[in-house]
């Protein structure tokens, strides 16, 4: 997903990533020499940081992400959509994430509101593309 989506996706807005933060599981985490998602990494120039061990707290927006695509999609699809294929199932995972990213307003840490699309893109405006701080206004 990394490579199909992220990546050009922000390319396309013409933004960069130059670190990425995963947990410590074996799909992320490995002998950076070895492990596939640390060379494609590597290979992309961008840093791998990784969470403290136990501590989900440390990545807390995404474990809040987990529980809101339980609660608000999983569980509702679950009881309502008999999927024949993991590509539907795919499909309609894809919509949910279109509907939560540009459509649904989040009341998260600085949020107000707006979607992770508007935070995203008023963002690339203040940093020019970057995706980081102008330096006079880095802390």
């Amino acid at each position: 997903i990394l490579n199909e989506s992220v990546l050009p996706f922000f390319e396309e807005h013409e933004a960069s990533i130059t670190t990425i933060l995963s947990d410590n599981g074996r799909e992320f985490c490995g002998r950076p020499d070895q492990h596939p998602y640390e060379l494609f990494l590597q290979l992309e120039g961008i840093e791998h940081r990784t969470t403290r061990v136990r501590r989900p707290q440390s990545n807390g927006f995404i474990e809040r992400f987990h529980r809101t695509l339980l609660d608000e999609h999983l569980r509702v699809a679950g009881r309502t959509n008999w999927y024949e294929t993991i590509e539907a199932m795919q499909v309609d995972l894809d919509e949910f994430l279109g509907r939560y990213n540009t459509k649904r307003p989040h009341q998260g840490l600085n949020m107000e509101g707006r979607t992770p699309y508007q935070v995203f893109t008023e963002g690339l405006m203040i940093s020019g593309g970057t995706g980081e701080a102008p330096p006079n206004e880095a802390a």
